[in-house]
């Protein structure tokens, strides 16, 4: 099946992990076949600058400028800012390299002519060459917290980035939620009749994927079209490719794999994608109800992203016939 033949689909992506998937997608599909849909929920701001960490790792995938080595931020950066940020005694934890730095102030900029979130990364994306549509989940303003054992509530990137996801977690919660639209890009991709195929990448399903899902409406759409829902499994082998989500299934009581990855998904998907190395959990996974394949996960190259894409295209197709309007 060449790209001309291919089903137009719709790529729900927290960092890294779905960035990687999202950049396979890109390979396979034309532009006018794929919608990403980058999770919000982790932006923050600092410094004044407004912080979009998951919408720029995969932005800059896209661009094929990223750091391939760090998984985040981009190639050939330099950190003159932070030096000098460091030397005047400022809040240095988060590292805003030097071209990484021209984003947000950019995004700022247009943020406060009026545009929307969604305006300003459609303005970044064309500049920067991206022929793809990459959109946010909302355009208004959600925050992840986690919950931590000590009673303490963290703003997502202090768990994270600044706390070194050291804190014990026991559960999470998205403010602003109630009050937060799909953005319009996201709802007009759900609500497309030749959309063939809604996959949720292999990224965190607690605050990568979770924010998304819980957007009002979100799951309503994903339910009245006739897309299957597909998930690839971030867990391979017990452990989390890439981030916390094995440590936070630890201290949710959760078995750490992908059986319980599907758990987490049962009622909202219609196919589930594991790797080999969990090749012994697919009948369990499908006594659920989630018919499941298994491939190789693991994306440590372009082919390996290309190929993991075609799969899922596949897999797609296959569930699409028996996905009926609701």
């Amino acid at each position: 099946m060449n790209s001309r033949t291919r089903p137009k689909c719709l790529a729900i992506s927290g960092g890294v992990g779905g960035a990687k998937l999202a950049l396979g997608f890109a390979h396979v599909l034309a532009p006018e076949q794929l919608l990403v849909v980058a999770n919000t929920g982790d932006d923050f701001r600092h410094l004044g600058l407004p912080i979009c960490p998951d919408l720029d790792t995969v932005m800059y995938t896209l661009a094929d400028i990223n750091n391939k080595e760090l998984g985040w931020g981009q190639q050939g950066e330099s950190w003159n800012f932070i030096a000098a940020l460091t030397q005047l005694q400022g809040e240095t934890w988060f590292a805003l390299g030097d071209r990484d730095l021209a984003t947000h102030i950019l995004r700022q900029q247009l943020l406060t002519t009026g545009a929307s979130l969604s305006e300003v990364t459609r303005t970044l994306c064309q500049r920067l060459g991206i022929q793809h549509e990459l959109v946010p989940m909302t355009d208004n303003p959600v925050a992840t917290i986690v919950q931590t054992r000590t009673g303490e509530s963290l703003a997502f990137q202090h768990y994270f980035v600044r706390d070194r996801c050291v804190p014990e977690v026991i559960g999470f919660e998205f403010e602003g939620i109630g009050a937060a639209l799909p953005s319009p890009g996201f709802l007009a991709g759900l609500q497309d009749p030749d959309l063939s195929a809604i996959v949720i990448c292999p990224s965190n399903p607690f605050v990568s994927v979770d924010p998304v899902l819980a957007l009002p409406g979100t799951l309503t759409a994903m339910r009245a079209s006739n897309a299957p829902v597909i998930a690839v499994s971030p867990i391979v082998g017990g452990l989390a490719i890439k981030g916390p989500a094995a440590k936070m299934m630890a201290e949710l009581g959760m078995p750490q794999s992908a059986l319980a990855v599907a758990k987490h998904y049962l009622g909202r998907i219609d196919g589930f994608v594991i790797d080999d190395q969990d090749a012994d959990l697919k009948s369990e996974i499908e006594a659920l109800g989630i018919p499941t394949i298994v491939t190789n996960t693991v994306m440590l190259t372009l082919d390996d992203r290309t190929a993991l894409a075609t799969r899922v295209l596949d897999f797609a197709h296959q569930l699409s016939t028996a996905k009926t309007p609701s």
